[in-house]
């Protein structure tokens, strides 16, 4: 059988009238080239980001790696970002199926990386609050 996964399908950017939806296999540089998402965005991985994290990275990696004394992690603090992730049904017994779930950005960090191997965790989706956007400083 021949599986053929596009990766474009998980590059998406979506909003609704409360948040902004980033596909997380975006890379921060394709973020920057993106012509629909939000200018401040640019602006905050331009302006804050940049040094810290290399733009190659994509959201699933950088948010699956991300540390508390980081200060990445306090600008999606801020940015009241939310992951939405897949990870097993039951992490105990491995069983067949995903479950969607939806932590914040303190919460995603609190998992040790361990704990999120032997939970399937795939870091799905960026959400980012437009309020809290329109509220960070630049």
């Amino acid at each position: 059988m021949n599986n053929i996964v596009n990766e474009d399908d998980f590059k998406y950017y979506m909003q609704d009238i409360e948040r902004h939806y980033f596909g997380c296999r975006y890379n921060y540089n394709e973020l920057l080239g993106n012509e629909m998402v939000p200018f401040k965005f640019k602006t905050i991985i331009s302006k804050h980001m940049k040094d810290d994290v290399d733009l190659n990275t994509t959201l699933e990696s950088h948010l699956y790696y991300l540390t508390d004394d980081n200060f990445d992690y306090e600008i999606y603090k801020q940015l009241k970002g939310r992951v939405r992730v897949s990870e097993y049904k039951n992490p105990l017994a491995r069983e067949k199926g995903f479950k969607e779930k939806v932590y914040t950005i303190p919460e995603l960090v609190r998992i040790s990386k361990e704990s999120k191997e032997d939970r399937g965790m795939i870091i799905r989706e960026l959400i980012i609050s437009k309020l809290a956007l329109f509220a960070f400083p630049v």
